[in-house]
Parts: structure tokens; sequence; C-alpha cells
């Protein structure tokens, strides 16, 4: 099942938590429930992913981007993640997920996701790659104009060694991907 409870909290509460800026921080506090966990009893690979989704979204509604993409016809689209796993979260346990937009680059724009216990150290962290996609003229946008309209002016920062990386290991399995299809035999 899909975080929605989760999810319909941030949402809810996405205005009394104030507006987000580029180079805030987005932190939403949870517990590891038994519907997060696996067999190991601590919180299944998946859900981080579901988890890191509910910290973009608490971005997207607070900076805007939500409304304003529902005005305009387009849609923030994740395009690949990439994911370390540094120690568990258990059953029952307090962790926070500190979400932040890292820097963009042309049409792509980076995320960082961690997965934070009560004692400061990182159980997880997820990098992503995504974009905003005009869905009426089929193509993604420039992330500068887009946070233009969001009322940032301030050029991103240079990708660092590790965002550099990533970008060009999503961009060569994208390739990957698209180049010839496998024939399906369901």
């Amino acid at each position: 099942m899909y975080v929605w409870f989760r999810l319909l909290r941030v949402a809810a509460a996405s205005r009394r938590r104030g507006r987000f800026k580029v180079g805030d921080e987005s932190r939403l506090a949870f517990r590891c429930l038994p519907s997060d966990i696996d067999m190991n009893f601590h919180l299944n690979n998946a859900r981080y992913m579901m988890l890191a989704d509910v910290g973009r979204m608490d971005i997207f509604f607070r900076s805007g981007l939500i409304s304003t993409a529902r005005r305009k016809g387009w849609g923030p689209l994740l395009g690949g993640l990439q994911v370390a796993y540094v120690r568990e979260i258990r059953l029952w346990q307090r962790f926070e997920i500190v979400s932040t937009l890292e820097t963009w680059e042309g049409t792509q724009i980076i995320g960082r996701h961690r997965f934070v216990l009560a004692d400061g150290r990182t159980a997880a962290i997820i990098l992503t790659t995504g974009g905003v996609y005009d869905f009426r003229n089929r193509a993604f946008l420039q992330v500068s104009e887009v946070m233009r309209m969001l009322g940032n002016e301030a050029p991103p920062r240079p990708p660092n060694e590790a965002e550099q990386a990533f970008m060009a290991s999503h961009q060569g399995l994208r390739a990957i991907a698209k180049k010839e299809p496998v024939p399906f035999s369901g």
C-alpha cells in the first residue's frame, strides 16, 4: 500500500509549514510502522522510495510548483534515483527525511533525501534526478525557467563530483533502456 495517509498529512500541513525556497530543507518526521517493514523487521527498500516521494511532494507543495504545474499543464517527473543504505531503520523506530533541491542543469533537477535517525546518523541517502514536463508541448522545461516562475533568481551551484557521476550514470542507463525493445513474453 502506498503511503497515502502520510502524503495527505503532508499536503494538509504544507501551508502551515511555510513556503519552501531553494536552499531550504524539508524535514518530515516518521516512525517505521508494521506496514513499512520486510521480513527482517526493518524499513523495506521500496518504502524508502515511497517516503522520498513524500519528501519531494512536500517541496512541490510548499514551493508553489504543484499549483503552477496544474495551471500550466506541467508535471514534475522523476527520472531516476540512486540509493545507499548505511544503517537499518527498525520497526517502531523514529526517523526524519531531510529533502533538498541540490542543483539543476538544463532540464534536470538533482534532489537529495537523507533518512536520519534520532541520534543524527544517516540511515540512507537517495539522490534523484527529475524534471518538469510540459504535457501540452511534450517537452521537459529548462529548470532555470521553472525556478524563475517560482521566484528563485539565484543561479544553481555547479554539480559536485558525486552528482556529475550520478547524472552521467543515469544518462547511460537511459540510453541502454531506449536502445531496442525486448519482446514481451507474458
